[in-house]
């Protein structure tokens, strides 16, 4: 196995950022250029990098990093180039300090054994983190559906709304019950119950942002918590979750298959309003007690539930 570090240079700003790197080449450092946004993107998908080193386009770099990220996946580290580190726009920061990914700032006009030094510290901390990732993945995930197990995801809960009250940022917790479970594990075999379990973490992920964290917190309870995201959008979400689960049907051994509904309870946070992350928690949950008390199949906002119930 090749013991060399993957480097890509995204040069997006196309000011010589590849041609005046050039000098870093060494035996531990295999180095691949990418011009803009796109063909980063292409090149994230065919070479898979370790480590991507951005000079990005638009002030800040951080719509360009959430892309690269989202291509690349959330366990490659960056190294940023900034003109003065001290004015980085941090929500590109607090993105790679809450999903774990070692990101540096570096000046533009910084000397190239500035660079060596700060890829080399990202090596390092990219070596030893990818050691017990699996590891790490095997102990906080599910293994039925790959989501979060209950307590990685309630630690970053409490992590999601630090930040966003730190930052003032946005926040949503979405807690969904699937209707009438119990009865589908009574009237039909166990792994029936199992299929359509992993038929709904299925659909949870693919609900998911990049920066989205989903989790199964129960036999049939389940979490969506949404960085960056406003009551209305969260609202969107709950709707497009509920219908395609209602479209989702599992086949068993019976002309008609089994169709899944869930009942969805969700709260939002505008970086002011709540006082912590159990209050947020508390308040989810009470909507999706509303939820199910209304028969279910539907979703209920928390602040809707002194008004007029309605729902989502």
């Amino acid at each position: 196995m090749s013991t060399q570090l993957a480097v890509l240079i995204s040069d997006h700003r196309g000011e010589g950022l590849a041609e005046s790197l050039e000098k870093l080449t060494e035996a531990s450092l295999d180095l691949h250029q990418a011009s803009n946004l796109k063909a980063s993107k292409r090149a994230l998908t065919r070479l898979r990098p370790q480590v991507i080193i951005l000079d990005p386009l638009a002030s800040g770099g951080t719509k360009e990093i959430e892309v690269l990220w989202a291509a690349a996946g959330d366990h490659v580290p960056a190294l940023l180039l900034v003109t003065d580190p001290s004015r980085v726009d941090s929500a590109a920061t607090a993105q790679a300090s809450l999903r774990n990914i070692p990101m540096d700032l570096i000046r533009r006009d910084a000397p190239l054994d500035e660079f060596r030094v700060r890829l080399r510290a990202l090596r390092a901390r990219y070596q030893g983190e990818s050691e017990i990732t699996d590891l790490r993945y095997q102990a906080s995930h599910d293994d039925r559906t790959g989501l979060l197990r209950p307590i990685p995801f309630a630690d970053r809960l409490e992590e999601h709304f630090s930040a966003a009250a730190r930052h003032d940022l946005p926040l949503a917790l979405i807690l969904m019950d699937l209707d009438r479970f119990g009865q589908i594990n009574k009237e039909f075999d166990h792994t029936v119950g199992d299929r359509v379990i992993e038929s709904v973490g299925e659909l949870v992920r693919h609900n998911l942002r990049a920066e989205d964290i989903g989790g199964r917190l129960g036999g049939d309870e389940f979490g969506l918590l949404l960085p960056y995201t406003t009551a209305l959008d969260a609202a969107r979400v709950v709707r497009r979750v509920r219908d395609r689960m209602r479209a989702m049907v599992t086949q068993v051994e019976r002309p008609e298959p089994i169709v899944v509904t869930a009942s969805l309870g969700f709260e939002s946070f505008n970086g002011k309003d709540l006082k912590s992350a159990e209050e947020m928690r508390l308040r989810a949950e009470r909507a999706l007690r509303a939820a199910k008390l209304a028969k279910g199949d539907r979703g209920i906002y928390f602040r809707s539930l002194g008004e007029d119930m309605e729902s989502a």
